[in-house]
């Protein structure tokens, strides 16, 4: 027991191990490779990719806060051509899998993108259905049901790869949410995404960041992360992979007894860059030590109440 190199299988995406980054927090992997060895991760998921650059958003886009950060960067990205002919490349040299994290202003963008990499060697996609639709006046597609379902069965359509799909917490239901994505042929769920939040600046009596809210995240956020993986985990027959304020292999054990296969980390990567290059280690050692393998741990939570 205690071992954690065994490949770990996340709706059909093949892990060496259960942490990996989360999209917009490890940006194309080049950033990190100067300290730490990739080959570590179960995975790298890539910052949002959309089919054309995105500048995003003006102004200031970071704001500190209480055991977190808000952000408004605004999913600023150099687009698929240019990810398919510098970022990939240099990660599939790796022995590493690579999940490419999917933004989108329409349903069209998000299934074109898809529909490119299918032909990649990636080892998955995740969907994120929290960018707002311009179609439908700014409505972000995971706030509904019938378009959460809509835009991945589309995409479903169009490509073999895994598909995770990743929920915004900012409904008023995300069970409902997260079951219509599995009927739609989602293969795994990321869970959470940030809250929106806004920080005013009380010497100008104007919001501070320049989109004016922002994605709310770090440790303020976990519990909340914590509860709805295990809402969802009791409803969906499909993994899922936890995220929001882990800062620690404590963090992560949370993740794993609500019923998380995996986690990823986000923030605490500004803050502590070589986190995920020791968390399989420390993960190693406590299933020695409590003589218990990741497998009995997740969903341990549910199983005893």
């Amino acid at each position: 027991m205690g071992e954690v190199n065994e490949m770990i299988d996340i709706g059909g995406a093949k892990l060496k191990n259960p942490f990996m980054s989360a999209s917009g927090c490890f940006g194309y992997g080049r950033e990190f490779a100067q300290i730490m060895d990739l080959q570590t991760l179960g995975a790298i998921v890539v910052k949002g990719v959309s089919l054309d650059p995105w500048l995003g958003n003006k102004g200031v886009r970071v704001a500190e806060t209480p055991s977190g950060m808000l952000n408004a960067i605004g999913l600023e990205n150099p687009g698929l051509d240019y990810f398919l002919e510098n970022h990939l490349p240099f990660l599939l040299q790796k022995d590493l899998s690579v999940v490419v994290n999917i933004v989108g202003k329409t349903l069209e963008e998000y299934v074109e993108v898809a529909r490119r990499l299918n032909d990649t060697s990636v080892s998955a996609l995740e969907i994120n259905i929290s960018c707002p639709n311009v179609a439908e006046g700014g409505i972000a597609f995971g706030t509904s049901p019938e378009k959460a379902y809509e835009i991945i069965s589309s995409i479903r359509k169009v490509t073999e790869l895994p598909l995770w799909v990743k929920l915004s917490p900012n409904v008023t239901d995300i069970v409902e949410i997260a079951k219509a994505v599995e009927a739609a042929g989602a293969d795994a769920l990321t869970l959470i995404n940030t809250l929106t939040g806004m920080v005013i600046d009380i010497e100008t009596g104007k919001p501070l960041l320049g989109n004016l809210t922002g994605g709310l995240s770090g440790p303020a956020i976990k519990p909340i992360a914590v509860r709805m993986v295990y809402q969802v985990a009791s409803e969906v027959n499909i993994p899922i992979v936890g995220v929001g304020g882990i800062t620690s292999l404590n963090d992560a054990l949370e993740f794993f007894m609500a019923g998380a296969s995996a986690v990823q980390i986000g923030s605490a990567l500004f803050r502590d860059p070589l986190l995920l290059e020791r968390l399989p280690k420390e993960l190693e050692r406590y299933l020695i030590e409590k003589n218990t393998t990741l497998e009995q741990i997740i969903g341990l939570a549910r199983r005893s109440v």
